[in-house]
């Protein structure tokens, strides 16, 4: 496919389910932003209500739950998705089934991914010059890696035979990807950009009530992770299957006795 595509697709992919996984998201987004919140509450009433820990514990809690509302967001679309390429039906309980049976291995996936971002980011933005080969550096890792959690739903493997897998279907295009990538995260900050309006927003109308701001911030952010997280696993999903037709001809059907 070409970069154009590899950008058009995924939205089609979404569309084709988009029912269940508008279903599984909501209601991953409500548990979350419920969650956040009353972490942020207890932050307040352990720091007596300064202005500090409340800071400090909203945001950790709001990291954590980001954290875990991407894992369930991969462990519910990949499958899906793969589904829609299989041409096969699938419902929310299928998917989160598929989510628990492969839970593991994709947990050991999310904590890589966790620690090479937290790694290279640690290691390269102390200087503003280093920043951007950290970041190029940053997306040509995630590039090599970027079918890892389609090739753990399809070929079901540990995640280091996956992620050996996923570097092989990578070859030769390393900087396409790397380029999708970049994409995909240059889309998630525009996404982002409004909300960085939204506490002065809410305030011309509804005054400066801290509560009012830090709930709806909060599950504003989480939801643009969910649905930052759910376009970049369409776009693994479309990868993973171009990958698969380029290097193994896996869109070409050999006829059953096509070798006598």
């Amino acid at each position: 496919m070409h970069f154009r595509e590899l950008l058009d697709l995924p939205f089609a992919l979404i569309q084709a389910r988009i029912t269940t996984l508008a279903a599984l998201l909501g209601g991953a987004v409500l548990v979350a932003s419920v969650v956040a919140v009353a972490g942020t509450v207890l932050a307040a009433l352990l720091t007596g209500n300064s202005d500090s820990g409340t800071f400090w514990g909203a945001l950790l809690v709001g990291l954590l739950c980001a954290w875990a509302l991407r894992f369930f967001v991969r462990g519910v679309t990949v499958p899906i998705g793969l589904s829609v390429v299989y041409r096969r039906p699938s419902t929310g309980r299928d998917a989160l089934r598929r989510l628990s049976a492969h839970a593991g291995p994709l947990f050991g996936h999310q904590m890589m991914y966790t620690l090479i971002g937290l790694g290279v980011l640690l290691v390269g933005t102390p200087l503003l010059f280093t920043v951007p080969p950290a970041v190029i550096w940053l997306a040509w890792l995630r590039g090599r890696r970027f079918t890892v959690v389609p090739v753990l739903f399809d070929q079901p493997a540990t995640y280091v035979v996956a992620a050996r897998r996923a570097k092989l279907l990578a070859g030769g295009t390393e900087w396409q990807l790397v380029g999708l990538w970049l994409f995909l995260r240059g889309l998630l900050l525009v996404l982002v950009v409004p909300m960085l309006a939204l506490p002065q927003f809410i305030a011309d109308f509804s005054g400066t009530h801290r509560w009012t701001v830090t709930v709806l911030i909060m599950t504003g952010a989480l939801l643009i992770v969910a649905v930052g997280e759910l376009v970049e696993s369409a776009t693994q999903v479309v990868t993973y299957v171009d990958r698969r037709c380029r290097r193994e001809a896996w869109d070409i059907r050999v006829p059953a006795g096509g070798g006598r």
